[in-house]
């Protein structure tokens, strides 16, 4: 293929995406709905049946779309939580400088989670948030290490009461990531410090104190910033890099 026909080609696939997107912004595909048979929307929408369905392919990688084998083709459920899942799949893939990105956009977004999660958390919640806490003991394994940092900082987010503040959060430091951040930890001797800051950011939401909750979790995400860029300062400096 040529690149000026691959051009074209992604160009119509491109047109077919806006197409359905217009269609499901206007209310034409409401969430839930499901897609005309692929001939009769082709037809409808001036599109090759191949332009389509690479255009559905797409959608569906962004969670828009579900395709169900067999069934047809539905519109999810276009919830916050669900679009910006694949956030966390890109994150995972970042190297160290590009991190400190993220690092700097949670360390604004989750003092306010933190401070909004205060006013609102339920004793229910509290009691998960406490239970979490004792996963991190000093025998517990990298695995558990980051299965307690997902849970601690998702529970926080969802107790903020803001399902798009909860998403952003979630997806900007995945699974991978954290491991890879707890495993530098155990390198340094930090895990204590990392339980101690979460312990504080517990404290300060059982006592229903937002600016408190907000300033311990300032400082918590601030200091794995710290510790991301001092790691990459040290491999700059070493011999040979």
């Amino acid at each position: 293929m040529s690149t000026t026909e691959g051009a074209g080609r992604v160009s119509r696939t491109d047109d077919a995406i806006l197409k359905l997107k217009a269609m499901i912004t206007d209310g034409e595909l409401p969430a839930g709905s499901r897609l005309p048979n692929e001939a009769d929307l082709a037809e409808r929408l001036g599109l090759s049946r191949n332009s389509l369905r690479e255009a559905i392919r797409a959608l569906a990688m962004l969670r828009i779309l579900d395709v169900k084998q067999g069934d047809g083709t539905y519109v999810t459920s276009l919830e916050p939580t669900l679009l910006l899942d694949t956030m966390g799949f890109v994150v995972d893939f970042q190297q160290d400088d590009s991190v400190l990105h993220f690092f700097e956009v949670r360390r604004i977004l989750e003092p306010s989670a933190t401070a909004m999660a205060a006013r609102r958390i339920t004793p229910e919640t509290l009691a998960v948030l406490e239970d979490t806490l004792a996963l991190g003991g000093p025998d517990a394994s990298v695995e558990t290490l980051v299965e307690q940092d997902v849970l601690f900082h998702r529970t926080i987010a969802e107790a903020s009461g803001n399902p798009v503040l909860r998403a952003l959060i979630a997806g900007l430091s995945g699974p991978t990531l954290r491991a890879r951040i707890w495993r530098g930890y155990d390198q340094s001797g930090a895990r204590e410090r990392t339980i101690a800051e979460h312990t504080q950011i517990y404290e300060a939401l059982a006592a229903g104190e937002p600016d408190v909750a907000a300033a311990c979790a300032t400082v918590h995400i601030a200091g794995v910033e710290s510790f991301i860029r001092h790691a990459m300062d040290e491999r700059a400096a070493a011999p040979g890099e």
